[in-house]
């Protein structure tokens, strides 16, 4: 089995990452969703459509992800995805906690969107005290129901001390549901878990590469392919920032646009949408971070979750923390 291949920025591709509303009908433990920074407003489908024709670009290959709070919740996000299929996205994918509100999957084809659920357990034992009870048997049948309806699925696993001992359990589960695509996710201390101070979430280098890698590599000798975070960077690794070398969009209700996932819960976002336009902010804005270079690598890693950065006697750090958007995968045995 290969080891991980790191994924390098793609300079002439675009993400969108849509955030059409807030609400959510479960209340996760470790939710990012900030109402008083992102909103609590669920866009009309128009003006869906509007701000989709606002970040889509016909010279780059541009990928669409619709989120919440939990997408399915929106009447209208069938139409939201054929919407984004017409003006040109090149893929359209629903990130969904599992409940798949307004029957999408009967409203929508294959070829339309990828589904891709959030378990964050492999049993209800672990997954319902992170996600909410009942939680773990609503969304596995309805992963088995979007399989036997053909459409392609994916799964994301947010790691942290709550669930890590329980990973391995995971490429099995999978293997059975028949999920092909596997995204494992450190968490992020944000939203709901920037208020957990007296719980340790984050993980430490030697927890997260003892586990994850040979996590993924089972999963991928399963048939699984497998994408995660890079985290941590080797000494010879140059650090690179997404903000500089990549287009990422994060959209949230409120107009607020970041580019940047890891400063959503603080009002220094780049970007907003008012009166359909997509304005520069100025001031004190992520961007003016972007270039700085430190020896802990992400400045943003440095000032917004700094808890997985360890330092020798003489202050300097261990290890270096790469972009949260650097991925490493490995792909599914043929």
């Amino acid at each position: 089995m290969p080891n991980p291949r790191t994924v390098g920025f793609k300079q002439h591709e675009r993400n969108v990452f849509f955030h059409i509303l807030t609400a959510c009908n479960l209340s996760c433990s470790h939710c990012y969703i900030n109402p008083e920074q992102h909103g609590s407003q669920t866009l009309p489908i128009e003006t869906i459509e509007e701000w989709l024709r606002l970040f889509h670009d016909e010279q780059k290959k541009s990928n669409l992800i619709f989120l919440g709070g939990e997408p399915t919740m929106h009447p209208d996000l069938a139409r939201a995805i054929k919407s984004a299929q017409q003006i040109g996205y090149q893929s359209v994918t629903v990130d969904t906690n599992g409940y798949l509100f307004h029957d999408l999957l009967g409203k929508i084809s294959p070829d339309d969107a990828v589904i891709s659920f959030s378990l964050d357990g492999p049993n209800a034992e672990i997954n319902d005290p992170i996600r909410g009870e009942g939680v773990f048997t609503t969304c596995t049948e309805n992963i088995k129901k979007a399989v036997a309806d053909n459409f392609d699925v994916s799964v994301i696993y947010t790691v942290s001390r709550m669930n890590i001992d329980h990973l391995h359990l995971m490429p099995s589960l999978l293997n059975d549901l028949g999920v092909k695509r596997f995204f494992i996710q450190v968490i992020g201390i944000r939203g709901k878990s920037a208020g957990k101070k007296k719980d340790r979430l984050q993980l430490t280098q030697e927890e997260w590469l003892s586990v994850i890698p040979p996590v993924a590599k089972e999963a991928a000798r399963l048939g699984i392919h497998v994408i995660f975070p890079k985290v941590f960077l080797e000494k010879d690794e140059t650090f690179t920032c997404a903000g500089l070398a990549a287009e990422n969009f994060f959209i949230f209700p409120n107009g607020r646009v970041y580019k940047c996932p890891l400063c959503e819960d603080f009002p220094v976002h780049s970007l907003s949408i008012k009166n359909n336009r997509i304005i520069n902010n100025s001031g004190l804005t992520e961007e003016r971070f972007f270039t700085l270079q430190i020896s802990e690598g992400c400045v943003m890693n440095k000032l917004m979750q700094p808890g997985n950065i360890t330092y020798d006697k003489s202050g300097h750090p261990v290890h270096r923390i790469s972009c949260c958007l650097l991925k490493q995968e490995i792909p599914a045995a043929k």
